[in-house]
């Protein structure tokens, strides 16, 4: 028998863009959550507005260049053109537009809190063989699985290890667990009986 439950990650900011500015001595912007939008004759730009962290001086990230109007999405126009938040974050952590635009992404700068309603407590006192939970992610930003068990486990990096080791955790990607990403949809495996027996082993 197995019991799903969820790990979901709420992201409380935007990745910083990582870029010199020009007025001052910052090399961080933040995501205004703005954009910029410009029509030359029957074409039209569009940009995302960062500002700098320390002067507010901006820089634009080019989202749309020289294109009709009519050839973009118009629930996403009308994104634009109101100044869309959800819409903004969506670029703003987007590894497409940062190829795109030849820029880094200061990925650690991203706060967040996980709602879970499990506990290690919880895990041992279950009597399921089979422990599943889901991860709910809407923003990829490069966050290890590794650490994403640590804070919600409250173990320590060498604990979380020797639980993947002694499969007491475990998960379908062919990956070594240090290089595994936290990605929307992923799931982890834990093995009860085995979770038990290491976790009072480790907590000695």
């Amino acid at each position: 028998m197995e019991t799903t439950f969820t790990w979901e990650i709420k992201v409380k900011n935007c990745p910083l863009l990582i870029k010199k500015c020009s007025h001052c001595d910052s090399d961080r912007f933040y995501c205004s959550d703005k954009f910029r939008m410009n029509a030359q004759k029957k074409n039209i730009d569009v940009w995302l507005i960062y500002r700098c962290v320390k002067c507010d001086n901006t820089c634009n990230l080019t989202l749309v260049s020289r294109s009709k109007p009519d050839l973009i999405d118009k629930s996403l126009f009308h994104s634009f053109s109101v100044n869309d938040k959800e819409a903004a974050w969506q670029y703003a952590f987007s590894a497409e537009l940062e190829r795109k635009n030849n820029m880094k992404l200061d990925y650690g700068s991203v706060e967040y809190e996980v709602i879970s309603s499990i506990s290690p407590e919880d895990i041992q006192n279950l009597s399921d063989e089979v422990i599943s939970i889901r991860i709910k992610c809407d923003f990829d930003f490069n966050l290890k699985l590794s650490s994403l068990v640590r804070r919600c486990l409250s173990l320590s990096a060498n604990q979380v290890k020797r639980l993947f080791e002694q499969n007491a955790i475990s998960t379908s990607a062919s990956q070594p667990l240090q290089k595994q990403k936290v990605r929307n949809g992923d799931v982890i495996l834990i093995d009860r009986e085995q979770f038990t027996k290491s976790f009072k082993e480790i907590a000695r």
